[in-house]
């Protein structure tokens, strides 16, 4: 493709229209300076036509409740077998402790993960544990909102059980969970799932689960763990099934669809050696993230509106870089993070809210709080 094809391409996704795989994967390959950036200006104006100038953030908490799990991927530095040093698994207790920290200082949405633990079932089942973990903050913290168990954890427990993904999903989303973090996803291509996390579900079940959650009503979110074997063709695969995700839902009428993209760069300073070596660096390259996040911005904005980078993972003056690249959200507060933090990343684990109001007052951008939905708590405050 010429100079004048990349212009002509960027004109396009100015007028409103998809741009094709093909385009996508070119824009991403570019890596003449003056065309990045102008990726990158074209990527910003389709950020303030879609979702505006206010950048929004949310006050939450993140609660691993278990880092004990079946699986072994090969980036992972989280997991640890039940028996290993410095594994963990919460009691019902120390989960509400850490709700009730995370209400007094101004949560609004607890995010809750775990490691996949054979052993978290009572009565032998898996579902009754989970139902247990939603109803042990619900009950105290009814108003709270419970963004909850990913796509991985949703078959696991219908696997455990011998249940429907459906009954699985209603049954949650029935006792308080409002919401599925669209994690697990990685890239959403089997031949680098295979490699990379062979043990997770593929790409058909993860597309389905959340095609359910949909279906039922249940707002998701996605994302992308991008930056470390897989390809431009590969990652641009990646968000032609998220768009294509999307549109289903659009055109079903479903009652739910996916509120934001996150793109999760990979951190592999302790992660599994063999990967790390593969790769070949332990943190992200900026310029790439930054390019990948102009270019999804550029080809899943016209259906998924809110993009946000991971301050964990970029540090906070990446992710503030990225607010100029296409994302107009920063993310949340989190509170404690361990999932990208075992594995060496040096964004941190907490962030105040008044850091992240500051970070965006420093690009001269107006900030806004809001809840997991992206439905305003604030109006917008100008610097």
């Amino acid at each position: 493709m010429t100079l004048k094809t990349v212009d002509a391409i960027l004109s396009r996704a100015l007028s409103g229209t998809n741009i094709s795989p093909e385009e996508g994967e070119f824009l991403l390959q570019e890596t003449d300076p003056e065309q990045v950036t102008t990726i990158a200006e074209v990527a910003d104006e389709l950020r303030q036509k879609q979702s505006g100038n206010s950048v929004t953030y949310v006050i939450n908490r993140n609660i691993n409740f278990t880092n004990i799990c079946e699986q072994h991927c090969s980036f992972c530095a989280f997991r640890r077998d039940a028996d290993e040093e410095g594994a963990f698994w919460l009691d019902w207790g120390k989960i509400l402790e850490k709700t009730t920290d995370a209400v007094q200082r101004g949560a609004t949405e607890i995010c809750m993960q775990g490691g996949l633990h054979l052993e978290a079932k009572i009565d032998g089942k898996s579902l009754p544990y989970y139902l247990k973990l939603v109803r042990t903050i619900k009950d105290e913290f009814p108003d709270l909102h419970l963004h909850a168990f990913s796509p991985q954890e949703v078959q696991f427990i219908a696997r455990e059980d011998e249940i429907s993904y459906e009954e699985t999903i209603a049954t949650l989303q029935e006792a308080g969970v409002g919401s599925m973090p669209g994690t697990a996803a990685e890239v959403l291509d089997d031949r680098i799932r295979n490699i990379i996390c062979p043990e997770k579900i593929n790409t058909e079940t993860w597309l389905e689960i959340v095609s359910t959650a949909h279906r039922l009503g249940l707002p998701t979110t996605s994302t992308m763990l991008c930056g470390h074997i897989e390809t431009p063709q590969q990652q641009i695969d990646h968000l032609e099934k998220l768009r294509s995700l999307q549109q289903t839902a659009c055109d079903r009428h479903y009652p739910a669809q996916i509120t934001e993209f996150i793109l999760l760069p990979f951190v592999g300073e302790q992660a599994p050696a063999p990967l790390r070596r593969r790769v070949g660096r332990d943190q992200p390259i900026l310029s790439n993230t930054l390019l990948l996040t102009a270019v999804s911005r550029i080809f899943l904005g016209n259906w998924i509106s809110n993009h946000q980078p991971s301050w964990v993972k970029l540090g906070l003056e990446g992710a503030t870089k990225a607010l100029n690249w296409g994302c107009n959200d920063i993310g949340g507060t989190l509170m404690e993070e361990h999932i990208t933090t075992m594995a060496g990343a040096k964004g941190g684990s907490c962030m105040e809210p008044e850091t992240l109001r500051s970070a965006i007052t420093a690009i001269n951008r107006p900030y806004q709080q809001r809840n997991t939905l992206y439905h305003p708590i604030t109006a917008p405050i100008c610097p």
